[in-house]
């Protein structure tokens, strides 16, 4: 589905592992991302330049997020991440260039470890809990 110009929302199935690198990256106009239950993977450049995506929730399932996964998704200000653990990240660029005012809401018990973990201490002021 990369560059596909008229996909607006999107669900992954919770039969689905993984997500591709570039799976979806730069669909400009993708405002709407549900990622199924059964994902452990999201791969480099998933969602990069997906200019419109203001919100996703990765599921606690993910252990795994490529580098620049949502790199310039320039409306992107709430990310929700549900693993008490927090999955390993590819390098610093996932969430870099998102919206102003980005936040990334983790477990309550989990803003701790977040904000200790390599590549997670990069997003430390814009980490809070859930």
């Amino acid at each position: 589905f990369f560059n596909c110009t008229s996909l607006t929302s999107v669900t992954i199935g919770n039969s689905v592992t993984t997500i591709g690198g570039e799976a979806f990256g730069s669909c400009d106009i993708l405002t709407s991302v549900t990622i199924g239950d059964s994902v452990m993977t999201i791969g480099e450049w998933a969602f990069g330049n997906c200019e419109s995506l203001a919100s996703v929730t990765i599921p606690d399932s993910v252990t795994e997020i490529g580098d620049y996964t949502f790199y310039n998704c320039s409306s992107l200000t709430s990310v929700y991440c549900k693993a008490t653990t927090p999955p390993s990240l590819g390098g610093t660029n996932v969430f870099d260039n998102n919206g102003s005012g980005r936040k990334i809401y983790v477990p309550a018990g989990s803003v701790d470890a977040y904000k200790a973990k390599e590549y997670w201490s990069e997003y430390k002021d814009y980490i809070f809990a859930e």
